[in-house]
């Protein structure tokens, strides 16, 4: 007996919750909306369900549209996931490949990797995103990610996951020029920070505990999205933190930023990268391999 739920009418539930009307969904699966209502009440009368009510201009799922659409997204990743693989079987390089990038090395650390890449595959399709602290182990497990560079250590074993030592990552205590702390003429203790307001970069971990590295446990925080945020409030003198040292060297040279010593703080952190076990793609071998014969860098010091 063939089954009333179908891929095509999944696909269409997960349109008009991502898009929130009929109209929209048609839109963005380059159908007309009269396809749309009419796979929506076909699949209501087999079912012999609601599946959505309308509160005004918006389509809105009801607690049976909701469970049969959060199961069928498993359905929809796993077909998804059946024909990636069908194709690695045939031709052993992926369709697409998605990269997880320390936010504290940025995505334009790859870029030189991906300029090597694409000459030798230049149909595949690469997605980068940043990640904080924890958000890149996250992403691997989440599968939102095939690789994540740039990780810090996690103190959470997980089988599924295979890393390797990346690189050393060097940061300095950063304050901007004129800070009452680059007036002391010393290396700084715990006592001499706790009082000014670190500036933190907000973990992107999802479901984890946040975490933060280097935090003092009496100083005021502000939080901000990213690394890039947290170099630009420290310049504007919000508030005072650990930052990475190639990041900053222009702002060191120019004054706007002074990197201060901190007695019992080690300075360099190892990073790894990490994918998931049983993954056989040519070409996230390709990245792994490379990666591996070109550990990070430490970076050239200004004059």
């Amino acid at each position: 007996m063939q089954s009333a739920i179908t891929l095509e009418a999944l696909a269409v539930l997960d349109a008009i919750d991502r898009r929130g009307s009929f109209a929209a969904a048609a839109d963005s699966l380059n159908r007309v909306p009269s396809a749309i209502s009419y796979t929506v009440q076909k699949l209501e009368q087999d079912l012999a369900v609601t599946l959505f009510v309308r509160e005004g201009r918006k389509a809105v799922l009801t607690p049976a549209g909701r469970l049969l659409l959060e199961q069928g997204r498993q359905l929809l990743q796993a077909a998804d996931d059946l024909a990636e693989a069908t194709r690695q079987r045939h031709s052993g390089w992926e369709s697409s490949l998605n990269i997880a990038v320390e936010a504290a090395l940025g995505v334009d650390h790859v870029y030189p990797l991906l300029a090597e890449f694409f000459a030798i595959k230049p149909d595949i399709e690469i997605n980068l995103f940043e990640e904080v602290l924890g958000g890149g182990w996250e992403a691997l497990q989440d599968k939102r990610a095939d690789l994540a560079i740039g990780l810090p250590p996690s103190a959470v074993a997980d089988d599924r996951l295979q890393s390797c030592v990346y690189g050393d990552l060097p940061w300095v205590f950063a304050v901007a020029g004129g800070h009452p702390l680059a007036l002391l003429g010393r290396p700084l203790t715990t006592r001499d920070i706790e009082p000014y307001r670190a500036v933190v970069a907000r973990d992107s971990a999802r479901h984890s505990p946040s975490a933060s590295y280097r935090l003092f446990s009496r100083q005021p925080v502000l939080r901000v999205p990213s690394v890039r945020d947290k170099l630009a409030a420290q310049k504007a003198g919000l508030g005072v933190g650990f930052l990475p040292l190639y990041w900053i060297q222009p702002e060191l040279a120019s004054g706007e930023l002074v990197a201060l010593a901190v007695e019992g703080v080690e300075n360099n952190t190892p990073l790894l990268m990490a994918w998931r076990r049983g993954q056989q793609g040519r070409a996230l071998r390709w990245f792994i391999e490379t990666l591996r014969q070109r550990p990070l860098q430490p970076p050239a010091t200004t004059s």
